[in-house]
């Protein structure tokens, strides 16, 4: 054999071993399908939810309430002043737990929000949670022994308010939510149409007359 057809020999070769060696590697479809069905499996899973029977908080201070509802895996918690006075319960050991919405013995998802209802411990729990006054209706609401914080916030943002002492010692009303509404202009069921409200008002403790 001579030079020339040895060349040619081992050029074919060389060229059979890369074309096989530059073939990809086939995949079946069922490691692919595996995997999804894998997923699926996963996402099933997802959304269950517990279900458990709420204990009685009712009479225990706020903080202890709050502690033991996430013991028992409720933790969506929020808290209200059941005086009506908007008040904020911003050191939840000085509150006590009035009432719990869901109520004791319901059974609820531990997703289920919980809010108590409280008085500061020194005070005594209202027969009934008072509700904050609202402006529905555009009728200017009673305002009379409702806190001058939670008068505000029934009325329009916008609303232009003057709060007066009521005692005539003309002190300032800093904590709105330490002050009741003794009067007020315009009078309760007026129409509102934007005008300006006056509220005439004493400490929590004091009276109006």
């Amino acid at each position: 054999m001579n030079r020339t057809t040895l060349a040619c020999t081992a050029a074919i070769i060389a060229t059979l071993f890369t074309a096989t060696a530059c073939q990809p590697t086939r995949t079946t479809g069922n490691s692919s399908g595996a995997t999804t069905s894998s997923s699926s499996a996963g996402d099933n899973s997802k959304g269950s939810t517990t279900k458990k029977a709420l204990p009685n908080f009712v009479g225990m201070g706020l903080q202890s309430a709050q502690d033991t509802a996430q013991k028992a895996g409720f933790y969506n918690l929020t808290s209200h002043d059941s005086l009506g006075r908007d008040r904020m319960q911003i050191l939840d050991r000085d509150w006590k737990v009035c009432t719990q919405t869901p109520k004791a013995g319901t059974t609820a998802s531990t997703e289920a929000q919980l809010d108590f209802g409280a008085v500061k411990l020194d005070e005594t729990c209202p027969a009934h949670d008072q509700t904050a006054p609202s402006a529905a209706g555009g009728s200017m609401p009673d305002f009379h022994g409702k806190s001058v914080k939670a008068a505000r916030g029934a009325l329009d943002s916008g609303t232009s308010i003057t709060v007066n002492d009521a005692t005539g010692a003309d002190r300032l009303v800093l904590i709105e939510s330490n002050w009741q509404v003794c009067s007020q202009q315009p009078a309760a069921g007026a129409k509102l149409n934007g005008q300006p409200v006056t509220l005439n008002a004493v400490k929590y403790g004091e009276s109006c007359s």
